[in-house]
């Protein structure tokens, strides 16, 4: 991955990083001008004084030279359950990519530090939840502290006095260590940097364009299930009439989508179809909109200025850029829409149990009777779709008064995010139990399976002519077919 602009990193490329000696030379350019402003001596926040309600306390030259490296281990207190590797990734890269920015005016030392880092492989414990402050300071301290004690410190690095550590150089980077250039040494932090490092909502805005793009595949999931369904029950097919789509490129798409795939009915069983048959398109709609309001949301998060202070026209600018309430609203918005899918598939599924829907064997048993047939699976479906309406109460209010009243408010996007990612799980289990259901009735219809979902479906899940413990055959379906 070259990176010749912040806009090439890409939280969800699993590629190396190299960086294109320009930009090194424009944020080198930056850092200068940055540590001149700095030696002025005016107050900035975090740098030359204390942070929250300790703004107010100047730090004297000593207790400046070891403040950025402590900003980030006193607040590295969360702990377990931790980020999957994927989504620690994404923070790293997201991090990466608003410090490239310029605006942090970070060193171009710290910089290639980071991007080391993060090709060798290695991966810090960043908890999952817990992040209780205006941005997303304790995350991100747990991400970053990694960079300033090295591998032989272990998890638990102490903090320094002032009089322990040397003042680092004017210009940044890894001081006099001589294990400074081996990648898995600290690093001495310059001016700025470990406050720039805390800054904004990076964790939560990479996250939350990895959660959009696995929303995304999830998407055609639904709809590829829902025209099984359609087709298997034979459903009428007016509600996707193209001409339905009228006024609404998104609803059209989807439409078309499920013509393409269910297919020609000719003679259908009846004039209209169960209710959760006939929105399949509306519904996939609307999850589709919200994952483009989020990727809206990313992008402007990315373009927009998180650095607080911020270098901004030659001088240091305290910014609100942490406040991430527009991230966290569209990330509500998809888990309702995700939610709201999941009823109408769980309902759907409901109905594929009944023979007077489909004309087949009751609850889709080989042998109805002696056999319970898929009863249970649906049941499995009900509960998951419970849980995920939970998922569904808006994350953004609740604000508590923090750091004696300075920060009285939060947006908590770290868990808005953290929850779309828990209701795209349950979300996709949903899917999965529908999926089932769509496969064991086209083998009773004795209709083909068409290409795609339900294909690959029989790769891995054995003809049903027999009760088993299906929950193995969901598991596969989730770790294989339907994979994030």
């Amino acid at each position: 991955m070259l990176i010749t602009k912040p806009a090439d990193v890409d939280p969800t490329s699993p590629e190396p990083i190299e960086l294109a000696q320009p930009l090194l030379d424009q944020l080198a350019a930056t850092r200068t001008a940055a540590l001149a402003t700095l030696a002025a001596g005016a107050p900035v926040y975090g740098v030359n004084t204390g942070m929250g309600a300790l703004s107010k306390v100047r730090l004297t030259a000593a207790e400046q030279a070891v403040h950025q490296r402590n900003l980030l281990l006193a607040r590295a207190v969360g702990g377990p359950p931790w980020l999957d590797p994927t989504e620690t990734r994404a923070v790293l890269l997201a991090r990466l990519r608003t410090l490239l920015a310029g605006d942090p005016a970070v060193s171009v030392e710290l910089i290639h530090h980071l991007v080391a880092f993060i090709n060798s492989g290695q991966l810090p414990q960043i908890p999952a939840s817990g992040a209780g402050s205006a941005g997303e300071i304790i995350p991100l301290a747990h991400a970053m502290t990694p960079l300033v004690t090295g591998a032989e410190e272990g998890p638990s690095p102490r903090i320094e006095p002032a009089e322990r550590t040397a003042p680092a150089a004017l210009g940044g980077g890894a001081g006099g260590d001589e294990e400074a250039d081996r990648p898995e040494a600290s690093f001495a932090l310059g001016p700025k940097e470990g406050i720039a490092l805390l800054a904004g909502i990076p964790g939560a805005t990479g996250r939350a364009a990895l959660h959009a793009s696995r929303a995304r595949r999830l998407a055609d999931h639904l709809t590829c299930v829902a025209a099984g369904a359609i087709a298997v029950v034979r459903a009428n097919r007016g509600p996707y009439s193209e001409l339905a789509g009228r006024g609404d490129e998104v609803l059209a798409g989807e439409l078309g989508r499920l013509r393409e795939l269910a297919g020609v009915e000719g003679e259908p069983r009846g004039l209209q179809a169960a209710v959760s048959f006939r929105v399949a398109g509306q519904v996939g709609a609307y999850v589709r909109r919200a994952i483009g309001d989020l990727d809206d949301a990313v992008e402007r998060a990315f373009a927009g200025v998180m650095d607080s202070p911020a270098y901004l026209g030659g001088e240091f600018v305290g910014t609100a850029g942490f406040h991430g309430i527009e991230l966290t609203a569209y990330c509500d918005h998809l888990v309702s829409a995700l939610a709201h899918a999941a009823e109408v598939s769980a309902a759907r599924l409901h109905r594929l149990l009944d023979p007077a829907v489909t004309g087949l064997n009751a609850q889709l048993a080989f042998v109805p009777g002696p056999q319970a047939g898929l009863v249970a699976v649906h049941k499995r479906a009900v509960a998951t779709t419970h849980r995920l309406r939970r998922c569904a109460l808006p994350t953004g209010i609740g604000t508590v008064e923090t750091s004696n009243g300075q920060e009285d408010v939060q947006s908590f996007s770290w868990e808005a995010v953290g929850n779309l990612g828990e209701a795209i799980r349950l979300a996709r289990e949903v899917t999965a139990c529908e999926l089932l259901a769509v496969y064991q009735a086209h083998l009773l219809a004795k209709r083909p399976l068409p290409p795609g979902l339900l294909q690959a479906t029989a790769d891995v899940v054995p003809p049903i002519e027999a009760d088993r413990p299906f929950g193995q055959d969901l598991t596969r379906l989730l770790e294989t077919v339907l994979a994030p």
